[in-house]
């Protein structure tokens, strides 16, 4: 799927292929999209950040069109925030604002711990830090987000499980964690999320994601405790959604930003998808 008035390129800037689409003019501005889809759930908000922003839209690597590598450890989220660095690198920017939602959220949150200098706005769409989430986890919380611990289960049981029928899997993923339906998502975005996670090398790197959560990743939020996020940082929740209604997000972010304001939009966890149009003006009051 094209997103309006965007040009799509493909580049290796961290040894593994990224796709990313690219339009406006101004300062630049990175979406990072979630599971289980790809750079495609921007094409209704993306088209009005770009008439104030340069704005960069990848997939993640092991999701979309872009690279899969077979290590489960290069799916951390340093090592995908490193694919956005490098990615801004050799499009000519050293320092970008960047958005997150789901697991790019979790990619933005590592970039602005990884490379303050870079990192000028940060914006995490309905996500609480991982290891808040991970190292004080709730039965509701659990109950909620079981996906995190089937699709990190040792290959190829969840991947044998999921391609048997990877719409019904994915699908109830969208209508599950937070009053959707599928008559709210957009269909061409929808048709753009089903070509990708019905290839099995896309089931694969999006279960290593989740692997290298545990993993990986939570040892690295445990080391990097006592970081703050030192820019500007936004928090976008689903006023209905999972996280909104366990945790306080306020409180859950203001001792990981030294400057944060939160916001709820109505709707679940996929609200950029089904409330596109407010997500997109709170993003350009944020981003200015």
């Amino acid at each position: 799927m094209t997103i309006p008035g965007f040009t799509c390129d493909t580049r290796a800037p961290n040894a593994v292929d990224i796709t990313y689409s690219i339009g406006g003019a101004g300062p630049p501005l990175v979406l990072l999209h979630g599971f289980p889809q790809t750079h495609a759930m921007w094409a209704q908000i993306a088209p009005d950040l770009a008439t104030t922003h340069t704005v960069i839209c990848p997939d993640l690597r092991g999701y979309g069109d872009s690279g899969k590598p077979q290590d489960m450890a290069a799916y951390s989220f340093r090592a995908m925030a490193r694919d956005v660095l490098a990615l801004m690198d050799q499009l000519g920017y050293d320092s970008f604002a960047v958005v997150g939602h789901d697991r790019g959220g979790r990619v933005a949150h590592r970039l602005a711990l990884d490379a303050p200098d870079a990192i000028t706005r940060l914006a995490v769409l309905d996500i609480v830090p991982t290891h808040t989430l991970l190292d004080d986890l709730h039965a509701q919380v659990a109950r909620a987000y079981y996906h995190w611990f089937f699709l990190a289960q040792p290959a190829p049981f969840p991947e044998t499980m999921i391609a048997h029928d990877p719409d019904a899997y994915y699908e109830s993923c969208l209508l599950g964690w937070g009053k959707a339906d599928l008559s709210q998502f957009d269909a061409a975005q929808l048709a753009a999320y089903r070509s990708a996670w019905r290839k099995p090398d896309t089931i694969r790197g999006m279960c290593n994601d989740y692997r290298a959560t545990l993993a990986v990743d939570f040892q690295d939020d445990a080391d990097d405790l006592s970081q703050r996020v030192t820019c500007p940082t936004l928090v976008l929740y689903g006023a209905d959604g999972a996280m909104a209604q366990h945790y306080d997000m306020a409180a859950a972010w203001s001792d990981k930003c030294t400057d944060v304001q939160t916001c709820a939009i109505p709707g679940g966890h996929f609200f950029p998808d089904t409330a596109a149009r407010k997500t997109a003006t709170a993003l350009s009051a944020f981003f200015g």
